[in-house]
């Protein structure tokens, strides 16, 4: 029988099958009103899910490229301030160090971020701020409306990385005032990887950049995007757009705040089980930063092999996460974005509870009755 792996990581996730079947259109023209309507529906169902009215840019690119359009197109030459408490946070670093002067406020994975080393950087005339607002590297929610209250009260340009909470948490880039928001196709929208979205404020095209990236160019994407037909400056991946529009159409059907709700209460289920497990988040949470609700990251108690766990649940067909870099072996993620329901976290819960077992490692509670409890 045919098996596929179910993807519980942050990113790529379980598709649709219409989005799937999205993609199998006969190719079409670029430049044709077709292509250019299904843009504009995108754009039109975004919006609300980035929690904007600012403009809407799509890339044939992934997180990554929304990144480096972000900071090329409006931080080149610029002071920069980035705050990083995780791989994505210290990504967003390396790539405005390329462009500008860059400061990188860090601290311990995992942990609070230093607003007070960010309000004195902006007291030293930093002109742009970035963040990751959903901390994957390490499972943790970073407070963006903080960071956005302190940005715009120096007056400085704010770059939200949104790529994996948009569409599966609470997200108001206008409200929190991001002058440029981001989210990447294959994670909580639930889309083929392989496109971005960027929002970008009034306020960040009035301080464009000049010498700007020639492909990520935001100032380009912008001028074809506003024609009629909508287009992008280069040939797009059409059916990744196709497929993207599809995903959008499924949020609108849920209704956004019940997809939300759905991902704090997968995520909730998770945590449940690690509780009961005994297992240790991996985020410090406090007042202004919480427990991630499209990830969850535990720490492996010792002793405990990485490879015995997460090898043992991919030959059972869930595949989810380990650490990155400095947390490499010693914790897993297991995600929740996009279209994860009920049966996808029991099955997971139940084969990670199986594989300590068979590994010879004892946890403290049985996590899977304390998931079901919750999910009940």
């Amino acid at each position: 029988m045919y098996k596929e792996t179910l993807l519980m990581m942050p990113g790529p996730v379980p598709m649709p099958e219409t989005v799937r079947n999205a993609m199998t259109k006969q190719a079409i023209n670029h430049r044709s009103k077709e292509f250019g309507d299904c843009y504009a529906d995108i754009v039109r169902t975004l919006k609300p899910v980035f929690g904007t009215e600012n403009d809407m840019l799509v890339l044939s690119g992934s997180g990554t490229a929304g990144q480096e359009a972000a900071i090329g197109s409006f931080a080149k030459g610029k002071k920069i301030v980035s705050l990083v408490n995780g791989k994505f946070g210290e990504r967003l670093g390396l790539i405005s160090k390329l462009y500008g002067e860059t400061t990188m406020i860090e601290s311990e994975w995992g942990h609070a971020l230093d607003l007070e080393a960010l309000k004195q950087e902006l007291e030293n005339g930093a002109e742009v701020v970035t963040l990751v607002h959903n901390e994957t590297s390490a499972a943790i929610l970073n407070p963006a409306e903080e960071v956005g209250k302190l940005a715009r009260k120096y007056d400085a340009l704010f770059i939200l990385d949104a790529i994996t909470s948009i569409g599966g948490d609470t997200v108001k880039a206008d409200a929190w005032g991001a002058d440029v928001t981001i989210v990447g196709s294959q994670k909580c929208l639930a889309a083929p990887a392989g496109l971005a979205a960027v929002s970008v404020s009034q306020r960040a095209w009035d301080r464009l950049s000049e010498n700007r990236p020639f492909y990520l160019d935001l100032k380009k994407a912008k001028k074809s995007a506003d024609g009629s037909p909508m287009e992008t400056p280069t040939t797009p991946a059409v059916p990744l757009f196709l497929a993207l529009r599809e995903a959008c159409r499924l949020i609108e059907e849920e209704g956004l705040e019940n997809r939300i709700a759905r991902h704090h209460k997968m995520s909730g289920a998770v945590r449940a089980a690690g509780e009961a497990w005994g297992l240790s988040l991996v985020p410090q949470v406090d007042t202004l930063h919480k427990a991630s609700n499209t990830v969850t990251g535990f720490f492996y108690p010792e002793g405990v092999e990485d490879a015995k766990i997460r090898g043992a649940c991919k030959k059972m067909g869930i595949e989810f996460a380990g650490g990155q870099d400095r947390f490499k072996g010693k914790i897993f993620r297991i995600g929740n974005m996009g279209i994860i329901d009920t049966p996808e976290i029991i099955a997971t819960v139940a084969a990670v509870q199986m594989c300590f077992k068979k590994a010879g490692y004892k946890l403290e509670g049985d996590g899977l009755s304390a998931a079901v409890d919750f999910l009940s």
